[in-house]
């Protein structure tokens, strides 16, 4: 009923969508730089930053409510928390990459269909995902490091968390199509929305109601119910520049590959993070125990709430040089590569500022156990080592995701995990017992940024002498825009 009632209403609405998309393209295309980021940017980082804060405070509120071990049940649960994230980014955040583009390019009846496939997509993934992860969930939790001292907590979490993933992935998705059309504040809004209802939700269920663990995966579904409640009337709205269609759900096998192409690089990512989390899980357990485990846990999202600020400062970022790349603007593209980068190594480095010098303080918010305090704290201090030098290696991955460059991103993507980090974890704890679990990270984070800074020099020199004249071009448009600028505020 509501489709055929968007169909009726597309002409009635379509002068005012057109004048809205102009807006939009004029606006990336000549606003100031700094101030582009300032508006996209801040509101994802915000975002991105209390989406990590899912994480966090379950793992306080349980460690604080629950017990370390319970801390160390709920890890069990990451890997398949990173899958279902992947499946969200495989859809959410090509599609948000492609729509960019998309609009750069001036063709908004494309970047509508891209969103309706992207949603159809979304359920049968995630779907699928959901159903499998159900039927062989004791296998997994065993395959993710469980003993019998922390199973049952996670499985105690998992039969809540898996049949809400559907849900997850569609919000995920949404807030990233969202942003990528040009809403950056409602999209932050959207996931602040979420974050506030898990938190006093996470209070009310665990010190209230003493449903323990269970409480906190209840309160985590709520959300992203809220969460994509909120999504999906966004883009029903008949003032929204991009909007559902019911013909555009029909999936359409060019726009799914083109969809996939992109989202398969952060996809890679994410599921290459979750074999490193399971393998790790299961070396920590050999040489730690099940409190190594949770002190993985805890350093997991402390070291996440640190990316977590890069990967909103790219998502910020995204709309504005995948933009300016479909619309030839080459010169914008790469100056907002250049602040992005500085920004991301100034996170970086504060993340490592604070790993080192506060890993005590920073742990003793989770629990108030002596004996996890100590490894996490050791833990901290050991993996962060690197993060100075993280921060360029991250953008540039997202910087050719954005651009549509897959397979380079992709490579970036995968290298860290797949070429560095598992072989680490064969060969350093063996020789270094637990204290070499815990530099398989930073050594992986060190050589990975080394191969992106090689890729990105080579492909910029190539980039400059292919479009040397467009680039030169742009910058004399830019400067005779400028110098009307002036002219009109004398």
């Amino acid at each position: 009923m509501w489709l055929s009632l968007l169909e009726n209403s597309e002409c009635t609405n379509f002068t005012s969508r057109m004048n809205t998309k102009t807006a939009l393209n004029s606006h990336l295309a000549t606003e100031k730089i700094s101030k582009l980021l300032i508006n996209y940017t801040l509101p994802a980082m915000v975002g991105t930053v209390v989406m990590s804060l899912y994480n966090i405070v379950d793992r306080i509120f349980i460690g604080q409510g629950v017990g370390p071990l319970a801390i160390s049940g709920l890890a069990l649960s990451f890997p398949f928390m990173i899958v279902l994230l992947a499946f969200g980014m495989l859809i959410g955040a090509g599609s948000a990459s492609r729509i960019s583009i998309t609009l750069g390019e001036n063709d908004l009846p494309k970047a509508e269909k891209i969103l309706g496939n992207a949603v159809t997509l979304t359920f049968i993934i995630s779907g699928t995902v959901v159903i499998f992860s159900y039927i062989f969930m004791d296998d997994l939790l065993a395959l993710f490091g469980g003993t019998q001292n922390t199973i049952h907590y996670a499985h105690s979490y998992m039969r809540i968390i898996i049949p809400g993933g559907v849900l997850t992935a569609l919000y995920f998705g949404l807030n990233n199509i969202m942003r990528a059309s040009g809403h950056p504040r409602k999209a932050m809004f959207n996931i602040l929305l979420g974050a506030v209802c898990n938190i006093l939700l996470d209070a009310l269920f665990i010190f209230v109601f003493h449903w323990g663990i269970a409480g906190a995966a209840i309160a985590t579904v709520i959300s992203y119910f809220i969460g994509s409640i909120y999504g999906v009337v966004h883009f029903m709205l008949p003032t929204t520049q991009l909007r559902f269609h019911g013909a555009n759900f029909k999936l359409d096998f060019r726009i799914i590959k083109s969809i996939i192409s992109i989202g398969l690089s952060p996809f890679s990512m994410q599921i290459g993070t979750s074999l490193v989390v399971i393998l790790i899980n299961s070396t920590l357990l050999k040489y730690g125990g099940d409190l190594a485990i949770g002190a993985y846990g805890i350093i997991n999202s402390v070291n996440t709430l640190v990316i977590f600020f890069i990967v909103g400062l790219n998502q910020g970022s995204q709309p504005i040089i995948g933009y300016n790349y479909g619309a030839k603007q080459y010169d914008r593209m790469f100056r907002t590569l250049r602040v992005t980068v500085i920004t991301a190594t100034i996170i970086s480095t504060t993340g490592f500022i604070i790993g080192v010098f506060l890993p005590h303080q920073v742990v003793s918010f989770f629990t108030r156990d002596a004996q996890l305090q100590a490894i996490a704290a050791t833990a901290q201090r050991i993996s962060v080592s690197m993060f100075p030098i993280i921060g360029f290696q991250i953008v540039f991955s997202n910087f050719f995701q954005s651009i549509g460059k897959a397979k380079v991103s992709i490579f970036l993507s995968l290298v860290r995990q797949f070429v560095f980090l598992i072989p680490a974890i064969f060969l350093l704890p063996p020789l270094f017992g637990l204290q070499g679990a815990w530099a398989v990270m930073p050594l992986s984070d060190g050589l990975s940024a080394i191969v992106s800074a090689t890729i990105f020099t080579l492909f910029y020199r190539n980039f400059k002498k292919k479009y040397r004249q467009t680039i030169s071009e742009n910058n004399l448009n830019q400067m005779a825009v400028n110098e009307k600028t002036d002219i009109l505020t004398r």
